[in-house]
């Protein structure tokens, strides 16, 4: 299961947003949005985002406040 910033930052890369993109709407780093979206990818057996929009819809993803 993914963790609550996983999810989150999962969710943004799915809906297109760049490293940088996600680092700024989080106050994160681009390298810290790397780290999470490489743990992301390994928890759910994908190699890029062009599967993480499958993979979030196949896992129990929870959802962060306030989205």
């Amino acid at each position: 299961m993914l963790t609550p910033q996983e999810s989150q930052i999962a969710r943004l890369a799915r809906d297109g947003a760049s490293n940088q993109e996600i680092a700024a709407r989080l106050f994160i780093s681009a390298s810290t949005v790397e780290y999470h979206l490489r743990k992301v990818f390994r928890k759910l057996g994908i190699t890029g985002r062009v599967q993480l929009a499958q993979a979030l819809g196949e896992q129990n993803v929870a959802a962060a406040p306030g989205d």
